[in-house]
């Protein structure tokens, strides 16, 4: 059954708020009066790509008989924040604890998965909006304000969530990259390389 405790929806409000204000700070290029436009754009990509990341930690977890529960680490919050006023942000605002009887690599490795593939779908689907619109619109002339609104959110959607499977998926420590790279490094690489592309094409404007 799955279970939320007060506590962690406590801690997974206060995660997506500071690392939806960290990509705000990015985006704004230090210009920080556009961070109230920014933001709202920003908590949509975030909230979808960041809740839903740590949920799929949950729910895949919970299928092979683990309790899981997501808890803030306080320090990742800080660094967060300071990161993204020199340009980049070290989003780990807190993770997904799992509790039971010893966890094989290969289950370990798949529930981590599901974080990165959560973010890649999710980036995709962003894309697809932002391609759909541009393609029957000019986003940038002579269209609606919610036209354009819509637009820049799933610009922002596809490149935040392609970052976050990526930066997941350094192979390093924590992060889920490690734990897939000790089940399976072919499936590491195939994601990784997925990943890779995304934010290459998010940075280079391949798309828009």
């Amino acid at each position: 059954m799955i279970k939320f405790s007060s506590n962690e929806i406590r801690d997974l409000f206060i995660s997506f708020l500071v690392i939806s204000l960290g990509f705000s700070i990015i985006y704004s290029r230090s210009n920080f009066q556009n961070i109230p436009q920014i933001l709202p754009m920003v908590m949509v990509g975030v909230g979808l790509g960041f809740i839903l990341h740590e949920l799929a930690h949950k729910f895949v977890a919970i299928h092979y008989n683990y309790w899981a529960e997501f808890k803030v680490w306080g320090p990742g919050l800080i660094i967060a924040l300071a990161s993204s006023l020199f340009g980049f942000i070290f989003a780990a605002p807190g993770a997904v604890h799992i509790y039971g009887q010893y966890m094989t690599d290969r289950e370990n490795g798949i529930i981590s998965l599901s974080g990165p593939l959560t973010n890649i779908a999710l980036s995709l689907i962003f894309l697809a909006i932002a391609l759909t619109i541009s393609g029957n619109y000019n986003p940038l002339i002579g269209v609606s304000p919610e036209i354009f609104i819509l637009f820049q959110t799933s610009v922002l959607g596809f490149s935040i969530n392609a970052f976050l499977a990526l930066f997941n998926l350094i192979p390093f420590s924590v992060l889920d990259g490690a734990k897939i790279f000790r089940w399976n490094p072919f499936v590491w690489i195939i994601t990784a390389g997925v990943a890779g592309l995304m934010v290459f094409a998010s940075f280079t404007g391949l798309f828009f």
